[in-house]
């Protein structure tokens, strides 16, 4: 069968094309946007990707068209394919049919922490021998994909809640129907198509609708909209988890040897259950770890195998990732795109490199940080930052400058990325800790400021560092 699918090149697109050419298929698509590492994914399958939404791409014509969310009518490729009368369908609904329907699912669903709770999942599992597939908006390191079919009946997907397609605009979980469903936390985003939190809740109402009372939901026991979601109907047994010893949970952190929270101790139903040793720093991470192991222990993996497993856990790409050390520089790029996932990455970073100056780059990329939802909470978000650089580009709704003043002068905004490069260079020091936030690939800014510190030869005085 050939499957093109429009707007290859998503995370979650472009994981689609992986598991229909792994199932057989002829895969082709088209996006407009095609850049790594999803773009170097693709080529290594085979998959032809080409560039822009034309008719002419659909003609031959292929049996199934996947549509991705990006999409809408009007577009020359979607109208040619309404009337031609190919049949299509939505990616959340094709891997329901298709990958799905006879699996045991485990599911991770959340405003934030599902890319890394779902690849130290799929690793627990594989590291446990159970060989599950899984579909990950993102790269796990010890996998080098970010899908797989797997040989299991075991099936880790990291369940969003944005809307499906043009003519779909459920959120995508509610067609995975899982059996374990991981719930992170729940808050405001993705303000382009929820009006506010009350309807993002609602859709999560629906998702716990999906999951058999022999299931498992497993939640932050901190997290009081989730609570909520849980009061408006919940027909399956929990399990919570907390980073607090203080907090009542099943799964809690009870002790730490490590500022940065990568060494651990930890409970499970009252009991000291282990020691947790893995390279994640941060509260958010330490919750992304007892939520994995929780839903690993549903599906037969022992909390000890677990624990073996997660020191073995590389980490996944665009997560903290360290891209380069160069001119005694560390850079790293990052996925945070939300006021609370910034300060928790920073806080995260700060506990591991202790008074190092941390100089944060930000793209706000997505288009809830576009429309400015966030703008009075942005700001604040970045304060543990010692530098800030926050790009400005042209189609932003919001003032920066009106909304920032709390960064004070610590703050810089520069609307051309080779602007932005050029200041980073000037100023960058020995033992400075950049970290570059974007849902996208920021104009190049990660190669083109490493090729600037490497590539002249500058190396900041030795005296300078803190």
């Amino acid at each position: 069968m050939h499957i093109h699918i429009l707007g290859i090149c998503g995370t979650f697109m472009g994981g689609v094309a992986a598991l229909a050419k792994a199932a057989g298929h002829r895969v082709s698509g088209s996006d407009l946007n095609v850049y790594p590492p999803m773009s170097t994914q693709l080529s290594d399958l085979g998959v032809e990707v080409q560039q822009g939404y034309l008719p002419g791409h659909l003609d031959p014509a292929p049996d199934c068209v996947v549509v991705g969310n990006v999409m809408s009518r009007g577009n020359e490729a979607v109208e040619y394919l309404l009337d031609s009368g190919i049949p299509y369908s939505s990616g959340p609904e094709w891997l329901h049919r298709n990958v799905l329907i006879d699996r045991w699912v485990l599911a991770i669903a959340g405003t934030h922490g599902k890319t890394t709770t779902a690849s130290i999942l799929a690793w627990i599992l594989d590291h446990a021998g159970l060989e599950p597939g899984f579909l990950i908006g993102g790269i796990p390191v010890n996998f080098g994909m970010s899908a797989r079919l797997g040989q299991s009946p075991f099936f880790v997907v990291e369940a969003d809640e944005y809307d499906c397609a043009f003519f779909d605009k459920r959120a995508k979980f509610v067609h995975y129907h899982p059996r374990t469903l991981v719930l992170n936390n729940l808050e405001f985003d993705h303000a382009d198509i929820y009006p506010d939190l009350q309807a993002i809740a609602w859709q999560f109402h629906q998702l716990l609708r999906t999951v058999p009372r022999q299931g498992k939901i497993i939640l932050n026991a901190g997290d009081a909209n989730l609570r909520d979601v849980l009061e408006q109907g919940c027909w399956t047994p929990t399990e919570s988890f907390s980073a607090s010893p203080q907090t009542k949970a099943d799964w809690r952190q009870s002790g730490q040897h490590d500022p940065a929270f990568r060494d651990f101790e930890f409970e499970v139903d009252g009991k000291p259950a282990g020691r947790v040793v893995s390279p994640l720093s941060g509260v958010h991470n330490l919750e992304n770890i007892l939520a994995a192991m929780a839903a690993a222990r549903h599906a037969g993996v022992p909390v000890h195998a677990a624990v073996d497993a997660l020191a073995e856990f590389r980490g996944v790409k665009r997560r903290m990732e360290v891209k380069a050390e160069t001119a005694g520089i560390t850079i790293y790029d990052d996925f945070a795109h939300h006021p609370t996932a910034i300060a928790k990455t920073l806080d995260g970073l700060r506990r591991i490199v202790g008074g190092k100056r941390i100089v944060a780059v930000l793209e706000p990329r997505s288009n809830t940080m576009r429309m400015g939802v966030h703008g009075d909470r942005l700001p604040q978000s970045l304060c543990e930052a010692d530098r800030v650089w926050m790009y400005k580009p042209s189609n932003l709704a919001w003032n920066i400058e009106e909304s920032s003043t709390i960064l004070g002068d610590k703050l810089r905004i520069a609307s051309d990325v080779g602007e932005l490069v050029r200041e980073l260079v000037a100023e960058l020091r020995r033992g400075d800790q950049v970290l570059v936030m974007s849902n996208g690939d920021f104009g190049g800014l990660h190669a083109r400021l490493i090729a600037e510190l490497g590539g002249t030869g500058r190396r900041p005085d030795p005296g300078q560092d803190d």
